[in-house]
């Protein structure tokens, strides 16, 4: 009777498995040989646009190599996935796919081998882009340069290297289809709406993950990029004064918002990458990123904004009533620590960081208005204390020096922790010495620029 029973599982498991196997099945695309000659200028110029919104180059361009040509090394919780090469090169690249092979992985994350794709790609947003955007993204990356260069193998462990453990996760998560506006919404917001949640993929790094990488039902809650956190853009947004969709396209624009502050990090190369993005596209991102939060009542935000602005400036720092350089040694640990950090604060950060100031570099708003500050992880703030802020390559932009060569460890935990508490009205962050020791053996990638 066990026998029989045993082998009735057994019977099932391999019938699902078989049935499985067959769903998750694809054929392979055979190989074109399309000529950059053959495609509109004007729709490669399109293309171009979409590639921009998509960060296409972020992705797909290591530091110091060719643009497209692959190689970047994208961190993920189950290992480091590579971007590969989409240059039209034959041999590496996808100079071999024909469009139809471009839609698929894009819509379904299978490549032209019929091999799944793994949801570091972000087919699960792309799926959403209409037949002519994909045509033009398509036409655009066949004119690039070809570049011949290998693709980097994944480094996941057995048994998540195995392809179909990707078929297994579209299985439970990809939810296939064009993006459907909503006709109760300006043709503006529509347009954002398709741009952020579609190529712009804003969410794979905006919302919080489950436990097998999908994005939970939290959407543009927060979440991780690179090693950075991705603040919240919907109701538990940290920034102290609400967004709006001036100062959202002001950031999309320059990279700085005059109530946020300067892009960092990974926003860095997504802002460049929209530098040459119409006016038009960011101004739609714009409106739809605003309403994230819900609805508002105009004269709370404005309560909200008074209040915010209130508080940082007083707590801001001037020159005249710095904070003693003389560290205590008596008190709680705390106390003490808190001394330490204004000390440290007086001799690093205030003649950039106070209120007044006449240098070029003096810091463009308040610190007390700062997202990385009130955000609820210190995670972005020691970041940029470790490696500062520099200009991408090439570019022109805020600079701010790292201090991981010259603050120890406790130093840059009593820094961080003085600045929460003074500039900011939040609680205390827990343990913040063991971030900044895990964030010192774990850097972000460089940033490059696209």
């Amino acid at each position: 009777m066990i026998g029989r029973l045993l082998a009735a599982v057994v019977a099932v498991i391999a019938i699902g498995f078989g049935a499985f196997y067959a769903w998750a099945w694809n054929s392979e695309i055979p190989p074109a040989n399309p000529s950059a000659a053959s495609f509109d200028p004007g729709i490669v110029a399109k293309g171009a646009q979409l590639a921009a919104i998509g960060d296409c180059a972020v992705c797909h361009t290591q530091t110091g190599g060719k643009p497209y040509a692959g190689g970047f090394p994208l961190t993920t919780p189950f290992g480091t996935i590579y971007g590969p090469n989409i240059t039209p090169d034959a041999q590496t690249g996808i100079g071999a796919w024909s469009e139809a092979a471009f839609r698929r992985a894009m819509r379904s994350g299978v490549d032209r081998a019929g091999n799944h794709l793994y949801p570091a790609f972000p087919y699960d947003h792309f799926t959403k882009a209409t037949d002519s955007d994909l045509s033009a993204i398509y036409a655009f990356l066949m004119t690039r340069d070809p570049v011949q260069q290998a693709n980097r193998p994944l480094a996941l462990s057995p048994p998540l290297n195995w392809r179909l453990f990707a078929a297994g996760w579209k299985l439970l998560f990809l939810t296939r289809g064009v993006f459907q506006p909503d006709p109760k919404q300006s043709p503006e917001w529509n347009r954002g709406a398709y741009l952020v949640t579609g190529l712009g993929h804003c969410g794979a790094c905006h919302t919080p993950r489950n436990a097998f990488g999908a994005e939970n039902d939290d959407h543009f809650g927060g979440g991780m990029g690179e090693g950075w956190l991705a603040p919240a853009l919907n109701a538990n947004s940290p920034a102290p004064v609400p967004w709006n969709a001036d100062q959202i396209y002001a950031y999309l624009r320059h990279g700085f918002a005059d109530q946020h502050g300067f892009a960092a990090g990974p926003m860095q190369p997504v802002v460049q990458s929209l530098r040459n993005v119409p006016d038009g596209a960011l101004r739609a991102i714009a409106t739809y990123v605003s309403t994230l939060p819900g609805p508002q009542d105009p004269a709370e935000v404005e309560r909200r904004t008074k209040a915010a602005l209130d508080f940082a400036r007083s707590r801001d720092i001037t020159v005249a009533a710095k904070p003693s350089a003389e560290p205590a040694t008596t008190g709680s640990a705390a106390t003490r620590q808190a001394s330490s950090g204004a000390a440290i604060f007086a001799g690093a950060c205030a003649s950039c960081h106070h209120s007044g100031g006449t240098l070029p570099v003096s810091r463009p708003i308040s610190l007390g208005l700062s997202t990385p500050v009130n955000e609820p992880d210190p995670t972005n703030l020691i970041r940029i204390v470790l490696g500062g802020i520099h200009p991408l390559p090439g570019d022109r932009g805020p600079i701010m020096p790292g201090f991981a060569g010259a603050l120890t460890d406790q130093q840059i935990a009593s820094l961080a922790s003085y600045v929460r508490s003074q500039f900011s009205g939040q609680s205390a962050w827990p343990d913040v010495a063991a971030t900044v020791s895990k964030l010192r053996q774990t850097p972000s990638p460089p940033m490059e620029a696209p």
